[in-house]
């Protein structure tokens, strides 16, 4: 044949002259191979494998033979772990509100959000109508105390020379301890309330103080209020040097979580970091809404560094029992199974589905699916796939 007949413009006009169906044989015969040549292909393909249900059978001389792994399946030791989502939270133990012990006007605050006090520092300063009252009732109470005495010791005089009975030194005696009394009440009254004795001249404000050490974790009054309910918290003062990691066990697991279980704790905002605790408490009523038990794990925390409402990893160390441990290479995925292949015969492979129990690094524990002495493929089984 000649190269004109080679050019493409020879075999459109041969298309043309002999109908399409010799052209699309001539085309075939040009681009592919024949149709007994592809029939021969398929055939050396089918026959790397035999598929006959879940069995897979790789027959002598597939190059499959070499790229398949199969072991014996181990029974080891294995040391279950829990997986639980946390929360960190202050220690209500070390938290306190801060209460306005009286009604009255809210004149200055003394901190901000966030500030840390110390026990005893003036958060806050209050005009209050009841604070007055309780100086003038503690004034009064400390002149009549006053009088009794100077009452009191004319009398013990005046009776040395005879001039008074017992009787009137009884009464003066008896009206010196009612003062003191008084004067004790009145005292004790500022002191609760958190006022000064005696203190003089100028306003007299009553000085908020903090009742413990802390951080200001919350506010909720601003100069100028009026403050009515003195059970209603002015701010909340959180000791966050200690705080809690609180865990949700799932139902199912409640019986494998015990006190002082090891606890290992990671933070979205902390990679790489690990805080190792122990379970302190555990709840004895479970969650109504979510099922779930709560345990609490107690970390020092002397930088601030873990923050309340912090989302947390717990994970819990269980019960060690013997389990069937397998690489995880040789695990599969088919929607929503997991499963391995079993050789049943040399060179033969059946399917099995397995739960898995724990996973580590390289190895899987198996819960459920497969016994020890069992040969599994453990690679090349994505290849058997199907």
């Amino acid at each position: 044949m000649s190269e004109k007949q080679h050019s493409p413009s020879f075999i459109s006009r041969k298309i043309l002259r002999y109908g399409a169906a010799a052209g699309a044989v001539l085309i075939l015969g040009l681009i592919g191979p024949a149709p007994w040549e592809r029939a021969d292909a398929l055939a050396a393909e089918t026959a790397v494998l035999v598929r006959n249900g879940d069995t897979v059978q790789i027959p002598e001389g597939s190059p499959l033979r070499d790229r398949i792994e199969v072991a014996v399946v181990a029974v080891q030791s294995v040391q279950s772990r829990l997986e639980l989502p946390g929360i960190v939270e202050a220690d209500p133990t070390r938290t306190a509100a801060v209460l306005a012990p009286l009604s009255g006007r809210l004149i200055a605050l003394k901190v901000s959000l966030g500030d840390r006090v110390t026990a005893g520092q003036v958060v806050a300063l209050m005009d209050s109508p009841d604070l007055a009252q309780a100086y003038d009732d503690d004034d009064k109470a400390a002149d009549a105390l006053a009088l009794a005495d100077k009452h009191l010791r004319r009398q013990e005089e005046q009776f040395k020379l005879g001039t008074v009975s017992a009787q009137d030194l009884d009464q003066a005696r008896s009206d010196r301890a009612q003062a003191l009394a008084e004067n004790t009440r009145t005292r004790s009254r500022l002191r609760v309330i958190g006022a000064l004795p005696g203190q003089a001249g100028g306003p007299r404000l009553l000085a908020i103080r903090a009742p413990v050490a802390g951080s200001i974790t919350g506010i909720t009054v601003a100069p100028g209020n009026m403050i009515n309910d003195p059970t209603q918290p002015m701010m909340t003062i959180a000791d966050l040097s200690s705080v809690w990691v609180t865990a949700l066990v799932a139902e199912k697991d409640v019986a494998v979580v015990t006190r002082d279980l090891a606890a290992k704790i990671t933070l979205e905002a902390y990679p790489g970091k690990v805080w190792d605790g122990k379970v302190g408490t555990i709840s004895d009523v479970l969650e109504p809404d979510t099922r779930r038990n709560k345990v609490r794990i107690t970390l020092p925390n002397p930088d601030r560094t873990l923050k309340p409402n912090m989302f947390a990893t717990v994970s819990l160390a269980g019960r060690t029992q013997s389990q069937v441990v397998l690489p995880t290479s040789a695990l599969l995925m088919n929607n929503d199974r997991t499963s391995v292949f079993v050789e049943t015969a040399p060179w033969t492979f059946r399917r099995k589905t397995v739960d898995t129990a724990l996973e580590e690094d390289t190895s899987v524990a198996i819960r459920s699916g497969l016994s020890g002495g069992e040969r599994v493929v453990v690679k090349g089984g994505i290849l058997l796939n199907d």
